[in-house]
């Protein structure tokens, strides 16, 4: 079974899940989705670049590559300086960008709790994380992600689902995400679009396929 709570570091790429807790919902309203997708541009954006992504009712998606170390070591600069710190090695931009995603749900949890007048953790249990190095298996993910709404019973086409990042690389309007690569990874656009008529049969139990060494 792959570790779901895998160490972030630079320039690895990481499928980034989690849900509500019991069976309550992460969303209530539109403007929940846009919240939450607001703050992770806020938090998150800044270092890492993002494959793809969805937000379903009670649950959410998103596949990372993590920056690079210098861009990392910039962008967290001023808050180590102002603790008085220093980073030495990737031990404490672990750490760091650890602490950045957990900081980005607490951001969003704590606004959804005001909102909705309620108390208690919003998620199950910290964020699941896995490390993917396999291209085969990457592809298989962005298609999951991409189908989750259509598995889900809540719309019949991915484009239907304005949650999701799906939508976004069909048209022009990507400007924060690996849209190239996520479309180079199935050819072209017209087999991106071919696969994702289809079902995946990938499961978060394990994929089993031939490794290929994700490119760069």
């Amino acid at each position: 079974m792959q570790d779901t709570k895998a160490i972030l570091e630079p320039e690895n790429t990481y499928h980034i899940y989690n849900r509500a807790n019991g069976n309550e919902q992460l969303f209530l309203s539109d403007d929940n989705y846009r919240y939450f997708l607001k703050k992770y541009d806020e938090y998150i954006s800044p270092i890492v670049d993002t494959f793809c992504y969805c937000l379903m009712p009670n649950h959410f998606h998103f596949l990372v590559r993590v920056k690079k170390e210098a861009v990392l070591n910039e962008y967290f600069k001023d808050k180590i300086e102002r603790a008085n710190s220093n980073l030495q090695g990737f031990k404490n931009l672990e750490c760091l960008i650890s602490r950045q995603f957990s900081n980005f749900f607490n951001a969003y949890a704590k606004a959804f709790n005001k909102q909705h007048n309620r108390k208690g953790n919003l998620f199950m249990h910290t964020f699941k994380r896995k490390v993917i190095t396999d291209e085969n298996y990457l592809r298989k993910l962005i298609h999951y992600i991409h189908f989750n709404p259509i598995k889900a019973g809540l719309t019949q086409r991915a484009e239907e689902w304005k949650y999701c990042s799906y939508k976004s690389i069909i048209s022009s309007n990507a400007p924060t995400l690996l849209k190239e690569e996520v479309v180079d990874y199935f050819g072209d656009m017209e087999h991106f679009k071919y696969c994702h008529k289809y079902p995946s049969n990938l499961t978060l139990s394990g994929f089993q396929t031939q490794a290929q060494p994700l490119k760069g």
